[in-house]
């Protein structure tokens, strides 16, 4: 398993594929699978069935994973797509941004 470098609760733009230049934030990681849900970003549709939980039924959208080697950090600073790297302040391993060296 490889260390990966993008969180839940990031912003990230998608770098290649059918949603390239798409921005959202990290809903979820999967870390066996190296995919994240993206907000707003893969939405696919769904059928459901009419059932207690919904009632009406019908059709469903919702976010479909997609490969972390698609997606990039988004900077805060400079708002485009940044590598990180991870260095060591006082006590604490953080996130830096390669780009602007902020603290993320």
């Amino acid at each position: 398993m490889i260390k990966l470098k993008i969180k839940t609760g990031d912003i990230v733009r998608v770098i290649t594929g059918d949603h390239k230049g798409a921005e959202g934030k990290v809903l979820r990681v999967d870390r066996e699978k190296n995919k994240a849900i993206v907000e707003g970003v893969n939405m696919v549709s769904k059928h459901t069935k009419p059932s207690a939980k919904s009632p009406q039924g019908g059709i469903v959208k919702k976010e479909a994973s997609i490969q972390i080697s698609n997606i990039s950090l988004i900077d805060p600073k400079t708002k485009e797509a940044t590598r990180t790297g991870v260095r060591v302040e006082g006590d604490k391993k953080v996130r830096f941004s390669k780009k602007s060296n902020q603290v993320l």
